[in-house]
């Protein structure tokens, strides 16, 4: 009972807390078309006790009750390169552009370019299965997130060193310049190179795509189906630690004007001390 008691508290507390992002989120699509890391929705939640929350209400009898820690966060889901681009949705052909894109990427997490090559085709494959709908034998089971590459045959540890520069989303996105790190901006834009990108990161926000032209003067590099200063991606997590537990939540939400729509929600236990 004590258990199952537990469980169900830091089930709520945690819906909570991923209830607390969305709201924000809806707050911040009233001024729609640029996402930053300046606004609100992107300010950490650091760890913090909920019982010196609860004491600070005097109708409150936090005597007897676990400690409970909470913290979370929202992470612009298109500050990373979406491995969806890779496959032209239409023709579901591979985007050239986007495997050069991924290859340097590769390289940047010191990972062998082959390996682009090695996920482009086998998503390619796997999202045609899909679309047919009847499975090939020969192909893979279509992953719905990174950490499920290893489908494809990637190694655990490949997987991990890619993971801070690559997302997998439902639908081809542009990367959000005025959020991706200066080494995924220097992959993505072909000819950029890592100190440009650099000042780019420095030089945000950008209210529009036009403004960053004085940094990506390529002709046609500065196209909207591969760039842009807003998003729609979003990921909501919640981390609570109680009794000695350590538990994570994600939700992978969409935003269509002020409507979040939950994509994708995951739970998992984690040890306390470490990421």
């Amino acid at each position: 009972e004590s258990a199952e008691r537990t469980r169900a508290q830091a089930a709520w507390i945690l819906t909570g807390a991923l209830d607390m992002g969305r709201v924000m989120l809806r707050v911040d699509a009233r001024t729609p078309g640029v996402d930053h890391l300046g606004e609100l929705w992107a300010t950490r939640l650091e760890e913090a006790s909920l019982s010196s929350l609860l004491a600070q209400d005097r109708n409150n009898n936090v005597e007897g009750t676990p400690e409970v820690f909470l913290g979370g966060g929202i992470r612009d889901a298109q500050e990373r390169y979406n491995l969806r681009n890779l496959v032209e949705p239409a023709t579901q052909k591979l985007v050239q552009a986007e495997v050069e894109a991924l290859m340097r990427l590769c390289e940047t997490a010191a990972v062998t370019p082959q390996t682009a090559q090695t996920i482009a085709t086998e998503l390619q494959a796997a999202w045609q299965a899909e679309k047919a709908g009847a499975g090939e034998p020969t192909a893979a089971l279509a992953p719905r997130s990174i950490d499920q590459l290893v489908w494809l045959g990637l190694d655990v540890d490949t997987v991990r060193r890619l993971r801070p520069y690559v997302e997998l989303l439902p639908e081809p996105t542009p990367l959000n310049i005025n959020t991706a790190s200066a080494e995924v901006v220097a992959g993505v834009v072909a000819g950029l190179d890592l100190g440009s990108a650099k000042r780019i990161v420095n030089r945000r926000p950008f209210k529009t795509l036009e403004a960053a032209r004085s940094e990506i003067s390529r002709e046609g590099a500065l196209d909207p189906k591969r760039l842009s200063v807003g998003s729609s991606y979003f990921e909501i997590s919640g981390r609570l630690r109680m009794d000695g537990r350590l538990l994570e939540e994600r939700l992978l939400v969409k935003r269509q004007s002020r409507e979040i729509v939950t994509l994708m929600r995951s739970r998992r236990a984690l040890q306390p001390g470490l990421d």
